[in-house]
């Protein structure tokens, strides 16, 4: 071990998130959990240079997310020339509000004054059981101050969850254009009837992006309430009306409430509000990473399974293949189809993927390609091998147009073994998710089910308990 490293520690090991409430023998810690990158904050080595047995600790409030900072160690490096401690406060400073630098007795009375009925800012935008446990989605606008106050405190999860994730600006002109989704637990205090604790578990951020588009033709009948282009001359618009699209910029969930479907649950609840919302034209979603990418693409495969128009959608099977590959315009209805999607709101790449899953997954199962490099043994009937041959067209030419310039580069030969290769991976990634769209229908329909168990065992229960009533009250009679 080198003197440097006597001297280092880890960033994601030292730093320790965790969940407080306050309680008559001081602060009760709820749930502990460390970071997955620190290399915006300390970085790309994540390491912290200067401190022996280095422990930095955020407490956050559960309820209010208040965070408070302590920084312990047994040693402290001494300076050597230029050759310092890092200043763990300063750099901090920068990710943290003013208020958790206070001190720890501020912070333990600032807590014991938070209102016994105190809810999540904004308004309440949805309830779900999941597991036996109960949330709720809160939503508001960043115009709100206490909305803006609990983004502030809880956007040092963005660089610690999120691999190159960013902060909104909170404070810039354009605020309201930012909506603030908080998922929380909700627990019933146990012994205060009405009274309700609420847990922090995670939140996601949306932006509108206004939208222009051309006046209709013919000019739009005085019923019409498409906001008309010339009305922002005279300033005669409300800007919230305005066609926009929406997009989703952040979805975090804490890592005690990971691998519990929430994520899905939190996207599906948001999206639904955009899918209502008059003016949004596309939901979008800002640089997804593969996780998200995934939840993504089975949430919208779901939701789209939902919807006859989307089940209608078949391919032509009656075309015929031309001699020279050319993937004909029409496998599937176009009209049909971005009748659909415009219905879903789905920008159409994501749209055109969700959409070949969907197909894929309808390919008999001679031709429908699998997790396993080997294909089904069963011989294929040559209607069905013609069907696998217009999906792959149709697959094909989307991720053609999508690598055009760089497969334009390529020599017609090698165009046509990248392109065969992209698709071979592409078919490999779609029967993956299949799997994991289907495992996770299986446990919502178990989840429902046993959501239901409990619903009839506590009506069961409640009868019991009225017979019960009914039989003393009738003891009760006799005696006398």
């Amino acid at each position: 071990m080198s003197a440097d490293d006597a001297w280092s520690a880890n960033a994601n090991d030292a730093l320790t998130l965790s969940l407080v409430t306050p309680s008559s023998t001081g602060l009760k810690t709820l749930t502990t959990f460390h970071p997955k990158f620190t290399h915006t904050v300390f970085g790309d080595d994540e390491q912290v240079f200067g401190y022996q047995n280095l422990q930095i600790n955020v407490q956050y409030h559960a309820s209010d997310m208040r965070p408070h900072l302590d920084v312990f160690y047994s040693k402290k490096f001494k300076a050597v020339g230029e050759t310092e401690a890092v200043d763990i406060k300063k750099i901090l400073s920068d990710y943290l509000p003013e208020v958790a630098f206070q001190k720890k007795k501020d912070y333990e009375d600032a807590l014991k004054r938070v209102r016994d009925d105190w809810t999540p800012p904004g308004e309440l935008a949805a309830t779900f059981t999941k597991r036996g446990a109960t949330y709720e989605v809160w939503k508001g606008n960043l115009e709100d101050p206490s909305i803006k106050q609990l983004v502030r405190r809880i956007q040092f999860f963005v660089p610690l969850f999120v691999e190159g994730g960013q902060y909104i600006q909170i404070d810039e002109p354009e605020a309201e254009r930012w909506t603030i989704y908080f998922l929380y637990q909700k627990k019933p205090v146990p012994g205060e009837a009405e009274r309700f604790s609420y847990t922090f578990a995670g939140y996601s951020t949306v932006y509108r992006f206004f939208l222009f588009q051309a006046p209709p033709t013919p000019p739009q009948s005085p019923s019409d309430k498409t906001t008309d282009p010339t009305s922002l001359l005279n300033g005669s618009f409300d800007l919230a009306e305005l066609p926009c699209r929406s997009r989703i910029s952040q979805l975090i969930v804490i890592r005690p409430f990971q691998n519990k479907g929430l994520g899905p649950k939190l996207y599906g609840i948001v999206f639904q509000e955009y899918l209502k919302h008059a003016p949004t034209v596309e939901i979008t979603v800002e640089d997804p990473n593969e996780a998200f990418d995934d939840m993504r693409d089975i949430a919208d495969l779901h939701f789209l399974r939902t919807l006859p128009a989307f089940n209608a959608l078949r391919i032509n099977t009656s075309l015929t293949i031309p001699y020279n590959g050319v993937a004909p315009n029409n496998i599937v209805d176009k009209a049909a189809s971005e009748a659909v999607r415009r219905q879903a709101k789905i920008a159409p790449r994501q749209f055109a993927r969700v959409l070949e899953m969907h197909l894929m997954s309808q390919l008999a199962e001679a031709v429908q390609p699998g997790i396993s490099p080997e294909k089904s043994a069963t011989r294929a009937k040559k209607e069905e091998a013609h069907q696998y041959r217009l999906w792959r067209l149709i697959a094909k030419k989307r991720l053609y147009q999508h690598n055009k310039d760089l497969l334009g580069q390529l020599e017609l030969k090698d165009r046509v073994e990248k392109l065969n290769e992209t698709l071979s991976g592409v078919e490999f990634d779609y029967a993956r998710l299949l799997i994991k769209a289907e495992t996770q229908l299986k446990q919502a329909r178990e989840d429902e089910e046993s959501a239901g168990g409990r619903k009839r065992k506590s009506e069961d229960d409640k009868d019991k308990e009225g017979e019960g009533e009914s039989a003393r009250k009738k003891a009760k009679v006799r005696s006398e």
